[in-house]
């Protein structure tokens, strides 16, 4: 297992698309996505405008099968590890430490290397079943990414968590999108991650959509799996679980789920977690690890 899973550097400069899959270990969809379309690009001899830098987001946890091995390496993006990055006096601590400090040289390295604008497609799926979604850091760049790909897109939520990578490079000038492409073991996920970053290779203008004929139905298929919902869904309210809360989700709920003010979501060491919104319920945790137990958009 390595950090970089492929890139193609394009014989014309353009926009680069860095691709992260697997910042969780537990969620190896995105990077089986990645393999088939770098793959695809070197054997059909796709011409890219730019280029396409591929890399695992933990790779010992991947290894493992875990979604991480101390902390969610997605909540370690903080203004305070990224100076110390910077400035070489990164002291690691632990395992998500030392792959901190690799992915964002890997990124640093990719950022430094571009020859063009750069945006980042980070590819996850989730414990819980329902429908794919994406998720946008606030920007007009990272909106055009979103409506590119036909899922609903959560707005709002990245600026309710601390340290993720999507908002951290935002902040450096890169668009983000973050596609959640269906539960971890889910027939059709890593189908879907891949219909992900085809679409996104065109929205970043790196593929020419009039000789990918492909493009069609992968928007299909995301479009289908969309089904009803609507093309956004801001979010309201994100319900934080803490060690030794003893957070347990009531069972059976999924993504994008009705639910109304004051109703039963899940139990903890105080009791009852009710809804304090009528709204959808959004990635109810059915993990046992995660500081998330459940978001609420509208």
């Amino acid at each position: 297992m390595t950090r970089e899973i492929g890139r193609v550097r394009g014989r014309a400069p353009g926009p680069t698309l860095i691709v992260v899959a697997a910042i969780h270990g537990n969620e190896p969809a995105g990077v089986v996505a990645a393999r088939r379309v770098l793959g695809r690009i070197a054997a059909e001899g796709i011409e890219l405008r730019g280029d396409v830098v591929c890399l695992v987001g933990n790779v010992a946890a991947l290894a493992r099968d875990v979604r991480c091995d101390a902390r969610d390496l997605n909540r370690a993006w903080t203004p305070e590890r990224l100076d110390a990055l910077r400035a070489g006096t990164f002291s690691p601590r632990d395992a998500e430490d030392r792959e901190l400090a690799e992915l964002h040289a890997a990124i640093e390295d990719a950022i430094a290397a571009a020859r063009g604008p750069v945006s980042l497609l980070d590819l996850h799926t989730t414990s819980g079943d329902g429908p794919p979604f994406t998720i946008v850091p606030d920007g007009a760049a990272s909106g055009v990414l979103a409506w590119h790909v036909p899922l609903t897109c959560l707005t709002g939520l990245l600026e309710l968590l601390d340290g993720t990578m999507a908002v951290a490079l935002s902040a450096r000038g890169v668009a983000g999108l973050v596609a959640e492409c269906g539960q971890h073991r889910a027939q059709g996920s890593a189908d879907r991650a891949e219909a992900a970053l085809w679409l996104t290779l065109a929205a970043g203008g790196l593929l020419d959509e009039t000789r990918a004929p492909w493009l069609g139905p992968m928007r299909g298929l995301l479009d289908a799996a969309r089904g009803g919902l609507p093309r956004t869904v801001a979010v309201v309210h994100r319900h934080a679980v803490a060690p030794g809360d003893a957070f347990v989700m009531a069972p059976g709920f999924r993504h994008f789920d009705r639910v109304t003010r004051g109703q039963v979501l899940a139990r903890d060491v105080r009791g009852d977690v009710v809804s304090p919104h009528d709204g959808y319920l959004l990635m109810p945790l059915y993990q046992p690890s995660g500081s998330d137990g459940f978001f609420v958009g509208r």
